[in-house]
């Protein structure tokens, strides 16, 4: 009788629960049950927060919600653990693209009988925009209780989180996300097993990652939110503007920065913790030994700086040119007033978080100048850095092709020339320029093929491409600042509504992502 073989180990621990703990074993889950308990769990802070306000109904609501689903997570988590993946890359990209189209059926459940006045597709798409960091709502604050503005605040923040985690984890592996355009593998291509045990490396890989950013993603969000209460913010609000910063979700319980209580205290604040979705050496645990060295030279910060630069610069100067001609110039408050808050909504669109400065609205008052919306637009489709949760296009993506258009320029004058800066450099403006390039094609067709469906189900061209630009770059509040006329999700059919959906989705997980997994050499492996 043969005896049954011995359980395996993992490296580095014979008990089998690997180097970072027993926590572990939890790689043996699928990742998609993993997240089910993490939102499920996450239902039970919005009960908590109800029966504390006195809001029992919508207690009731979140407990029941939370409780089922977590049971729900539990039976599939018993039913497939231990089922190995015969290619976890594979897997895990299409848990993630599970995710951001499974889960929000999920949390539209509470939220739409806590709301009770709305639609389920109406949750779906709130949930989904929440998910995902766009921030595109279809309420007015007021519409809402605090208890169900809580529960969005924590699906964006968690939205976050998981992007974060799903940049390090998921896509980096894969040269996805940004990481393409730095590595010298193909994008989208698979990670190789070369040795025993690296198999379950990889598997773990993902709760390692978990383990190391949980802190310090909590923690900064923790200390964001103490300090918007000292400048004079009040408790619920600072903890979701808090939380819609470290996720850029834009999201907010009055209405944005410009409604709260912490004023420019609270924006100049706001404004240090945006660095964290401008640069991926400043959060990432692949960041390494030595992050300050290393953010003193990072192009994305760089990048970062020179626009925080440029372009409140020039807005400055628009409205000073304005305000010379009123005779306002010699309006100091008005000035000072119009150049922060032309700083500020600057960084806030780049990191693709969406909120304006209290101070937006002082420029056109000092100089009688309106501010052109299309400014922000173009920052939210630069965006942020790879691996944050930053949306749009990303900086590095942008540097490189930087480099490479300065290098033509030099052969333009020295055709004979040979480029330096290390073999690195050169590889980052020759192919990493080429996937850069690959990928702005990609998006400027997304862009073409969402913005013509948007208008072919009747809602106007301009209106059409400002929302696709929304949901594409995931940076919800551009569709209320650029035009005369704010453009309204609110009132979008189910049809338009469908289409925003999936470009919401399209623009969190980017079409190379997409294109991998249309692949056909992607399934054969």
């Amino acid at each position: 009788m043969r005896r049954p073989p011995a359980p395996t180990t993992r490296e580095g621990d014979p008990g089998g629960r690997g180097p970072a703990g027993g926590l572990l074993w939890v790689a043996d889950l699928p990742l998609f049950v993993v997240l089910m308990w993490a939102f499920a769990l996450a239902m039970l802070v919005p009960a908590a927060h109800g029966a504390a306000v006195g809001d029992r109904a919508q207690a009731a609501v979140f407990l029941r919600w939370g409780a089922g689903f977590l049971l729900l997570a539990v039976l599939i988590g018993i039913a497939t653990a231990y089922r190995e993946a015969r290619q976890p890359a594979r897997a895990r990209l299409l848990t993630l693209v599970a995710a951001f189209t499974v889960l929000p059926v999920m949390l539209a459940a509470p939220f739409h009988e806590a709301v009770g006045t709305t639609s389920y597709l109406n949750a779906w798409f709130e949930m989904l925009s929440a998910l995902t960091t766009t921030g595109a709502t279809l309420f007015e604050p007021e519409r809402l209780s605090s208890t169900v503005h809580l529960w969005r605040a924590i699906v964006g923040w968690l939205g976050g989180y998981l992007i974060l985690l799903a940049a390090v984890a998921i896509l980096a592996p894969m040269n996805l996300g940004g990481y393409e355009v730095l590595s010298t593998a193909p994008a989208g291509a698979p990670e190789r097993i070369d040795r025993p045990g690296q198999a379950a490396e990889r598997r773990d890989r993902v709760v390692r990652h978990a383990l190391r950013l949980a802190p310090v993603y909590g923690g900064l969000t923790l200390v964001l939110w103490l300090g918007l209460v000292v400048v004079g913010e009040r408790p619920f609000v600072a903890a979701c503007h808090a939380m819609a910063v470290m996720a850029t979700s834009g999201i907010s319980p009055v209405g944005g920065l410009e409604h709260g209580t912490a004023g420019v205290g609270g924006e100049a604040l706001i404004l240090v913790f945006f660095v964290f979705a401008l640069t991926r050496v400043a959060i990432s645990p692949m960041a390494g030994e030595g992050r300050l060295a290393q953010l003193s030279r990072d192009p994305e910060l760089r990048i970062a700086l020179a626009l925080l630069v440029l372009v409140p610069s020039v807005l400055f100067l628009r409205h000073w040119l304005g305000a010379w001609e009123v005779a306002m110039v010699a309006d100091l408050r008005g000035a000072l007033g119009a150049l922060w808050g032309a700083a500020f909504t600057t960084w806030s669109f780049l990191s693709t978080t969406g909120f304006l400065s209290s101070e937006w609205d002082t420029a056109q008052a000092w100089s009688g100048l309106g501010t052109t919306g299309l400014i922000l637009l173009g920052l939210g489709l630069i965006g942020g850095g790879a691996a944050t949760t930053a949306g749009g296009v990303k900086l590095l993506r942008v540097y490189a092709l930087y480099l490479h258009g300065a290098r033509e320029m030099d052969r333009l004058s020295h055709p004979s020339s040979v480029g330096g800066a290390g073999p690195a450099a050169r590889r980052l403006r020759r192919e990493g320029a080429h996937i850069a390039w690959v990928f702005f094609m990609l998006f400027a067709l997304s862009l073409t093929a969402v913005s013509v469906t948007l208008a072919a189900t009747g809602v106007p061209f301009d209106e059409a491409m400002v929302l696709t630009v929304a949901a594409l770059s995931n940076t919800g509040p551009i569709a209320g600042v650029v035009l005369d006329a704010p453009a309204s999700f609110v009132a979008l059919d189910t049809a338009a509504k469908a289409v925003l959906a999936a470009a919401m989705v399209l623009g969190r997980l980017e079409t190379l992502a997409i294109i991998a997994l249309a692949n056909p050499a992607f399934w054969r492996r």
